[in-house]
């Protein structure tokens, strides 16, 4: 009876887990990004269209997947009620990827229990969970290929999973690359199944792309590369990785050009990894290791090399970075519970406090103030059919519902165009030629090179501004605010008719 009891542990931890991040749902912090996703699931729904802005087709959103699933769950639910559903959807689809992870990391029920539990509420773990992107439904496949592909070598997986994971993200080959490369050399032979399986996923992800979207990669890759790129000396792409690498590579952001508490964490997180290694009896768990740190280390690399500095492309790399300490503390011989209670005093409930704040503050910013923004416009403005300028286009055109110009072109290819022929002047060159309806932008235009034509054209319709919104009765969530504003000054311009 009590082993039967020791093998549902890892079940319950499991459950409360999930338990305590659902109680993140209360902060509202939810991820721009997701916004966008959301609208176009709903735009599929309205116009039988996947895009934007009614009839015209266009991949918005990197994840295809999560898009119909986005779209079933508005089906189910309605518009008004899906979003809360598919949070906690994605909440338990993370965990259940962190009880397979468990089961290729140890034996012992209770070390999966803690591990579960512990893992679930790492910051990042709390942000993919929550924050209504796509990593929840990723890390779950990805998991679940190394769990049943890969452990209990199931055909069906190695065939099946790599497809629906790159249908997810297609940059999730980068998951799939090194998984084939670690397995092929430490098994001395190629899993055929499996490279049938990334075949079919690339194949089904690029026909898919090609043969609807009349491209092969998606346009928000494609939108964020124009947008961003810049031509960076040696040195210039030093000092860019110096200042931003404790921001994506480490748990805890920190203000300023140098971060020690990641470089710290960095170490010992290599050190706890050599450490296991070492251990010759572990030979198939070293398997997944080396699989998930290659993994967690390139990916990072990769996109910082390419001036990603979007933080959720750095979730799951940087819960799996953690693997090795968690199995470093449980699996200590003496001293254990000193080891599990230090970490879990200076470590685990420090960021567990960290992420509460951040996650209060940041809700606070986006659900209560941005969302107002686009709550206004939908009072205001009627005609959906109005267009807009601004960035980003996650909150505020999904609750003004008008079309919308983003200065990225995530949602829009025609200010592509305009990128490419002059990057410094193609947001006034958009107005010019588009001559959207509203502007909504973070400087004020009426005292910018182009005042004449701004003054001219469009009047200030409203402030918004993020000191409003810092306020509260009670007195704990004010200071948070006061503590951590999250937001920006928007300026709102109407066109003069």
């Amino acid at each position: 009876m009590a082993e039967s009891q020791n093998k549902n542990l890892p079940v319950y931890a499991l459950f409360l887990a999930i338990i305590v991040k659902l109680y993140f749902l209360l902060t509202h912090h939810i991820q721009e990004d997701a916004f966008i996703t959301w609208r176009v699931a709903q735009n599929l729904m309205d116009y039988g269209v996947i895009g934007f802005n009614g009839a015209t087709k266009i991949s918005a959103s990197t994840t295809h997947l999560y898009v119909f699933v986005s779209y079933f769950f508005n089906l189910i639910f309605g518009k008004e009620n899906f979003i809360e559903p598919l949070l906690i959807f994605n909440t338990v689809l993370f965990t259940i990827g962190s009880l397979f992870l468990s089961h290729l990391l140890f034996k012992n029920p209770w070390h999966k229990a803690i591990f579960i539990f512990l893992f679930g509420i790492l910051p990042p773990s709390i942000k993919i969970s929550i924050l209504g992107m796509e990593y929840g439904i990723l890390f779950f496949l990805e998991m679940a290929l190394l769990y049943y592909g890969f452990k209990k070598e199931k055909k069906w997986a190695l065939f099946i999973l790599p497809a629906l994971i790159l249908f997810t993200r297609i940059d999730s080959a980068i998951f799939l690359g090194i998984v084939f490369l670690v397995d092929t050399f430490w098994n001395r032979k190629i899993k055929w199944s499996y490279v049938l399986g990334g075949i079919l996923g690339i194949g089904i992800t690029l026909a898919f792309n090609w043969f609807y979207f009349g491209e092969l990669i998606n346009n928000t890759i494609v939108a964020k590369k124009l947008r961003y790129d810049h031509n960076f000396t040696f040195q210039q792409n030093w000092d860019y990785f110096r200042l931003n690498y404790g921001n994506f590579w480490g748990m805890l952001k920190l203000p300023g050009d140098f971060n020690p508490f990641t470089i710290v964490v960095a170490a010992f997180e290599i050190v706890c990894f050599i450490f296991i290694i070492r251990q010759k009896e572990q030979t198939q768990r070293n398997k997944f290791l080396w699989m998930i740190f290659i993994f967690a280390w390139a990916k990072q690399i990769i996109f910082l090399s390419q001036k990603s500095l979007f933080d959720w492309y750095y979730w799951i790399p940087q819960i799996l970075l953690f693997v090795p300490v968690l199995i470093f503390v449980l699996e200590q011989k003496e001293k254990r519970n000193l080891w599990l209670s230090s970490l879990i005093i200076f470590y685990i409930l420090p960021m567990l406090a960290f992420q509460t704040i951040h996650s209060i503050a940041t809700g606070n910013g986006e659900w209560n103030y941005r969302r107002s923004i686009g709550l206004y416009l939908d009072l205001y403005e009627k005609d959906k059919k109005q267009w807009i300028l601004l960035e980003p286009a996650g909150y505020i055109p999904y609750f003004s519902g008008l079309k919308t110009i983003d200065e990225v072109g995530l949602v829009d290819r025609q200010i592509q165009e305009e990128i490419k022929k002059d990057k410094a002047n193609y947001w006034i060159n958009t107005v010019k030629k588009r001559k959207p309806k509203y502007l909504l932008s973070y400087k004020d235009l009426f005292t910018e090179k182009d005042a004449d034509y701004y003054k001219t054209h469009y009047r200030l319709l409203k402030e918004f501004r993020i000191k409003d919104y810092l306020n509260s009765q009670n007195k704990i969530l004010e200071k948070i605010y006061h503590l951590k504003p999250s937001g920006t000054d928007y300026n709102l311009y109407e066109k003069i008719k």
